[in-house]
């Protein structure tokens, strides 16, 4: 039986860009609000907590992934009120 082949992995910009593609055709016609706002609500709790999770919780390691001062990651963790992650096993 041949082995199933996977599809090429497409960077991240192609799913931002098909999203907002979707996004603004569901708008039909109207303007959204505040839209980097929201984007940043909707991308930045998840990115963080991924991040953690891979750092196990380390958060100077994971500002240092990130590109953030930690306790800029600090504040963003308590904006966000994102819970501690557990290690990735």
């Amino acid at each position: 039986m041949p082995a199933k082949k996977t599809p090429p992995v497409k960077p991240l910009n192609h799913y931002v860009s098909s999203s907002l593609e979707q996004y603004f055709r569901a708008l039909n016609g109207h303007a959204p609000k505040d839209l980097y706002g929201m984007i940043l609500d909707q991308v930045e709790p998840p990115l963080l907590k991924a991040t953690l999770q891979y750092c196990a919780g380390n958060q100077s390691r994971a500002a240092a992934i990130l590109g953030l001062n930690r306790a800029t990651l600090r504040k963003k963790i308590r904006q966000y009120k994102i819970k501690e992650q557990p290690a990735v096993r």
